[in-house]
């Protein structure tokens, strides 16, 4: 596993439901690590699996990895 910029990030990327085993399924899931981009991304719940990418952690404000 990637070392995250934060506890926040670490905990948001690394969190799994027990309802939802896809994190694209799961509302509570915010955030998603790319292990082959090592890029992340805002989720969008429409259904699908897109991610918005984000340049900086929202908790902490750390520049992160470009997808």
């Amino acid at each position: 596993m990637a070392d995250h910029c934060c506890e926040m990030m670490r905990s948001n990327v690394e969190n799994e439901c027990d309802l939802h085993p896809d994190r694209f399924e799961c509302p509570d899931a915010l955030v998603n690590y790319g292990q082959r981009t090592g890029g992340y991304g805002l989720i969008i719940h429409d259904g699908g699996c897109s991610v918005i990418s984000i340049a900086f952690c929202p908790w902490c404000g750390t520049k992160l990895p470009k997808r």
